[in-house]
């Protein structure tokens, strides 16, 4: 094998300045993590760039199908080496350049020249490698601005690297960089994107799900666990809470006029959220509400919503249409588990006329007829938690379910 290394490209890191280094460290932790099965990585920093050590093939296909999904990678790169030799490194050249040999390419080689002491410059190493690797190739043709292939070599103290492959990487921040936030997971196709988002700017994150038996079954509680568990292929574990929503549920449904308990639903289950993410020391909660996409959703609900904390409710997907939240759900792979036909506690009781403009003092009027206090503490108390990822999962994820 000719590869002994990936070069790490940052993404936002570069302009982090005093407290780099700390980003760097948090995304050299992640990697460890993302790839805890591979056993101990040997991970080199730099300031500008990171290096994993390669040991077999293996490994480097694992780590080349699992780096695009890790946050804070701008791009990354397979990188070959050889002696500081040019006969070495026309050789080397040669190897790579026949990875592209059936396409035909533009391409042309770039020089770094870290070791002084080697005796010809970067302009004459470019020149010797590009004018042997050209005649070799009918397919090649040389550009220098934006080619199709850029080979670049760097000739450092130990040996001679070579790279071809640029790939793009997740982008974005590293988990765990931004603190902590409680998510609202339900089974929709929403508030995973929502989580996605958020940990793409480095918000690690816990979550909250509201279980309603026997109104929802456990079909929807497995679906949303399936969901938490595709949200840790991003380079971080994640906690779930679930609460027992049932009596707080039935209370709403039973005391508040129809048109207004979907606000109501969503005020208790912020208060409830609210509770555990103090609990857990989070900063925020996230939700995946997008403005005027379901009644509960206007600016009238949203405030009247809103007003049962002080919390930041950090709302990813406000501005987004249900296209482009789709999008980006097919694209991490949470949208065909979303679509799985479970109703959860969001779909139950719902009103046939929900306000759209609901009036916070009516709301908390109605809501003052009843002791929701004792019924949020006892679902916080007897909340189940669950700890992703799991480590073995069945081949057809939905096998049990349906």
């Amino acid at each position: 094998m000719i590869w002994k290394e990936i070069l790490i490209r940052y993404g936002e890191l570069s302009t982090k300045g005093r407290n780099k280094m700390d980003f760097i460290r948090r995304l050299r932790e992640n990697i460890r993590y993302a790839f805890a099965d591979l056993g101990h990585l040997h991970i080199r920093t730099e300031r500008d760039r990171m290096f994993i050590a390669i040991e077999d093939e293996a490994q480097m296909n694992v780590l080349l199908a699992g780096l695009p999904k890790i946050f804070g990678i701008q791009s990354f790169s397979p990188v070959a080496a050889c002696e500081k030799d040019m006969d070495a490194m026309k050789q080397l050249a040669i190897t790579i350049m026949d990875t592209f040999k059936d396409q035909q390419l533009t391409f042309k080689v770039e020089v770094k020249r870290t070791d002084k002491t080697f005796p010809l410059d970067s302009h004459s190493i470019q020149r010797e490698i590009g004018g042997y690797v050209l005649p070799q190739y009918q397919n090649l043709s040389v550009k220098v601005k934006h080619p199709d292939v850029e080979l670049r070599v760097e000739v450092r103290h130990d040996s001679t690297y070579m790279m071809a492959q640029v790939i793009p990487g997740a982008g974005g921040m590293p988990v765990g960089s931004n603190g902590k936030s409680l998510l609202m997971l339900s089974g929709g196709i929403d508030s995973p994107v929502a989580g996605y988002l958020m940990m793409k700017r480095g918000v690690r994150l816990e979550a909250i799900h509201f279980f309603s038996p026997p109104y929802t079954s456990q079909n929807s509680l497995e679906k949303v666990k399936v969901l938490a568990n595709e949200l840790t292929k991003f380079g971080a574990s994640i906690r779930l809470h679930v609460i027992p929503f049932t009596e707080i549920q039935v209370l709403i449904k039973d005391k508040v006029p129809s048109n207004v308990s979907m606000t109501t639903t969503r005020r208790m289950m912020l208060k409830v959220a609210d509770k555990v993410r103090e609990e857990i020391n989070a900063l925020a909660i996230v939700t995946g509400e997008s403005l005027g996409q379901v009644a509960s959703q206007t600016l009238e609900s949203l405030t009247a919503i809103n007003a049962v904390t002080n919390t930041p409710i950090l709302r990813p997907l406000i501005s987004n249409d249900k296209l482009e939240i789709i999008d980006i759900a097919e694209k991490i792979g949470t949208y065909e588990t979303s679509i799985q036909p479970f109703e959860d506690c969001c779909t139950i009781f719902t009103p046939a006329s929900p306000k759209t403009k609901p009036k916070l003092e009516k709301v908390e009027h109605y809501e003052s007829f009843s002791d929701f206090d004792e019924l949020i503490e006892r679902a916080v108390k007897n909340r189940e938690v669950y700890i992703f990822p799991k480590k073995e999962q069945p081949t057809d994820k939905f096998a049990d379910l349906l």
